[in-house]
């Protein structure tokens, strides 16, 4: 065998090895997010509205239509909804 053709397929073993493994993770991460939501995680959620709806409850703050008490309970809920990694 010559030295071209060795070194092709080592690459070729070290490619179908690098997406085996690349395969495993991915599996990996699908089982761990499917064990966090049995275990009753939370919900992933779409931080773009909560993030908005936040603002809105600011704004209703800043204009006086709610309490103190009402908006930091309010803000204390949405701001758990948020993921902080």
């Amino acid at each position: 065998m010559n030295q071209a053709r060795f070194q092709k397929q080592q690459r070729e073993k070290a490619r179908r090895e690098k997406a085996a493994a690349k395969t495993a993770r991915r599996a990996e991460r699908a089982l761990s997010a499917e064990e966090a939501a049995a275990e009753g995680a939370p919900p992933a959620v779409d931080e773009t509205a909560v993030l908005n709806e936040l603002a809105a409850l600011h704004e209703r703050f800043g204009a006086g239509e709610i309490e103190f008490e009402e908006f930091e309970a309010a803000k204390l809920e949405l701001t758990e909804r948020l993921r902080v990694d």
